[in-house]
C-alpha cells in the first residue's frame, strides 16, 4: 500500500507539500496541487484516518485581521470570535492592521506565513490584491462587517443604512427638525450608509436631505467628537441643531463630554444618537440613545461561517448574513426644544 512518502517521490514534491494538498490545498498552487492529485490517484493512496488528524500544537488556526483595535466595536468583535473558536476547539490569530492598508496587506502575508487555515478580516481596503489573490486561490476568507458589492467569499455585517433610519425616524418622531451628523466618508462606506438612512428618513418626514447638516471628522475617535461637539458649542444658541446623531458611538460620547463641560443641557437643549451600543454607551454621564449592533455575535457567526467552509471544501455555497441593528432608546434624547415648550406641561408629565 502506497503511503505518503510514495506519493512525494512519484509527484516530486515533499511530504510536507502533499499533506498540505490533503490538508490545506488553498495554500499549494493549482499545478502542483494537480500533480499531487494524479500520484494520489494513480498510486491508489488512501490517507489513513488518525494520520491526518494535526499532531500536537498544530491545531486548526483561523486568522483574523482587524482594521482598527482602537475602536471598541472590533474588540467586542473579537471577543465573540475568540468565544466561538474555543468552543469549536480551534485557535485564533488576531492582527492589528491599524487603517493602514500596506500594513493590512504585511498581515495577510503574516497569517499566510502562519498556515492558518482560514482567514476573517475586517478589511480597511476591500480591493486589496494580495485578499484578492488568496481568495482566487481558495483560502477560505470571511469578510466581517466592512463589506459593499458582490465578493467571491463569506460574509456578513450589519444594515447599515437601516441603522440611520431608525435613528432618523426616532428624533423625527421626537419632533426635531434641525439634525446634524458627525461622521466623515473617509472613515469607510459604513458612514455613508448610516448618513444615507437618516436622510431617507428625513425625506419621508417631509425635509430636504439638504436640510440634514454634516460635519465630516477624519476618524471614529473620541477626540473628533469632542471636536465635533465644539464646533457647535460655539454657535448661538438658536442657530445649532437640537439633534445629534454620530456615526459611532465614540464620536457620540466625545460630543456628549463636550456638552457637558460647556453647560450645554442633554437632552434638554440638544439630544444626541450614537451608533453600536458599546458598554460604555449605557454608563455615560447621560446614558446614549444608541443604534445597537451585534457585535460578539458578528465575531462568532465569522468563525461558524469559515469553519463550514473549511470542512465542506468544493461543495461549500458561500453565504451573506445581515443582521438588523435595534434601537436602545436611553436618556440621551427627549423632545425637541421648540415641541417641548409649545407642548401643554400636562403630556410631559
Amino acid at each position: 500500500m502506497a503511503n505518503i512518502r510514495d506519493v512525494a517521490r512519484h509527484a516530486g514534491v515533499s511530504a510536507g507539500t502533499v499533506s498540505n494538498v490533503l490538508n490545506r490545498p488553498s495554500y499549494v498552487n493549482a499545478a502542483t496541487r494537480e500533480k499531487v492529485l494524479n500520484s494520489i490517484k494513480e498510486l491508489e493512496f488512501v490517507p489513513v484516518a488518525n494520520a491526518r488528524q494535526y499532531r500536537p500544537g498544530r491545531e486548526r488556526t483561523l486568522g483574523f485581521a482587524l482594521a482598527d483595535m482602537g475602536n471598541p466595536f472590533f474588540v467586542d468583535v473579537a471577543l465573540g470570535a475568540e468565544a466561538a473558536a474555543k468552543e469549536f476547539g480551534v485557535g485564533v490569530v488576531i492582527v492589528h492592521n491599524g487603517e493602514d492598508p500596506a500594513r493590512e496587506q504585511q498581515n495577510l502575508d503574516l497569517l499566510v506565513q502562519q498556515r492558518v487555515h482560514g482567514i476573517m478580516i475586517t478589511p480597511v481596503d476591500e480591493r486589496n490584491p494580495r485578499l484578492e489573490e488568496l481568495i482566487a486561490r481558495g483560502v477560505p476568507v470571511v469578510y466581517v462587517d466592512r463589506i459593499s458589492g458582490d465578493h467571491p467569499c463569506c460574509s456578513l455585517a450589519t444594515d447599515d443604512f437601516a441603522g440611520g433610519k431608525i435613528a432618523g425616524e426616532h428624533l423625527l418622531d421626537l419632533g426635531h427638525t434641525r439634525i446634524a451628523f458627525v461622521g466623515g466618508s473617509a472613515i469607510s462606506r459604513q458612514v455613508d450608509e448610516r448618513f444615507n438612512g437618516l436622510t431617507a428618513a428625513a425625506t419621508k418626514a417631509g425635509l430636504a436631505p439638504s436640510d440634514i447638516e454634516r460635519i465630516d471628522v477624519p476618524s471614529w475617535k473620541f477626540a473628533e467628537g469632542r471636536h465635533a461637539g465644539r464646533l457647535i458649542a460655539e454657535r448661538p444658541r438658536d442657530e445649532r441643531p437640537t439633534a445629534v446623531f454620530c456615526a459611532n458611538d465614540m464620536l457620540a460620547l466625545g460630543v456628549l463630554q463636550e456638552f457637558v463641560l460647556d453647560g450645554i443641557s442633554v437632552p434638554d437643549e440638544i439630544s444626541i444618537i450614537g451608533f453600536d451600543d458599546l458598554d460604555w454607551a449605557s454608563a455615560a454621564t447621560v446614558p446614549l440613545t444608541t443604534v445597537r449592533q451585534p457585535r460578539e455575535e458578528l465575531g462568532r457567526t465569522a468563525v461558524r461561517m469559515i469553519l463550514d467552509e473549511i470542512e465542506q471544501g468544493a461543495s461549500h455555497e458561500h453565504e451573506h448574513v445581515i443582521f438588523e441593528p435595534e434601537l436602545i432608546v436611553r436618556a440621551s434624547t427627549g423632545p425637541s426644544p421648540k415641541l417641548r415648550d409649545s407642548a401643554p406641561s400636562a403630556l410631559l408629565v
